[in-house]
């Protein structure tokens, strides 16, 4: 018997570590920042995912996608909101989570 692997066809989607980098930086900046506390990552046949909690709730804040299928079409990359809405989609990892970055707030004086 053939396993998926055999035929050229991933098992699981995963991040590599370059990708997981990226999006840890990203987590770490908020962390410190206090405004995220938690995440989890789900390996799917199809999608790897890591979400993001601002606390132990049960609806993610963000989620960051990797969807090889879509690759050669929007990019396989995508940050998606609480709501479902995809805030941006890509073929450049970095270029995506730039959506998750803060805009420094102007302080009134």
């Amino acid at each position: 018997a053939r396993s998926d692997s055999d035929r050229g066809v991933p098992s699981t989607v995963r991040f590599d570590r370059r990708e997981l980098a990226l999006i840890l930086s990203v987590y770490g900046r908020n962390v410190a920042q206090g405004e995220w506390r938690d995440y989890a990552m789900d390996f799917g046949r199809e999608k790897a995912v890591f979400s993001v909690f601002r606390r132990a709730s049960e609806v993610p804040l963000y989620r960051v996608v990797k969807d090889p299928a879509l690759a050669r079409k929007q990019g396989m990359y995508s940050v998606v909101a609480q709501t479902g809405l995809i805030l941006k989609r890509g073929h450049d990892l970095s270029t995506v989570l730039r959506v998750l970055a803060k805009t420094p707030k102007l302080s009134s004086i």
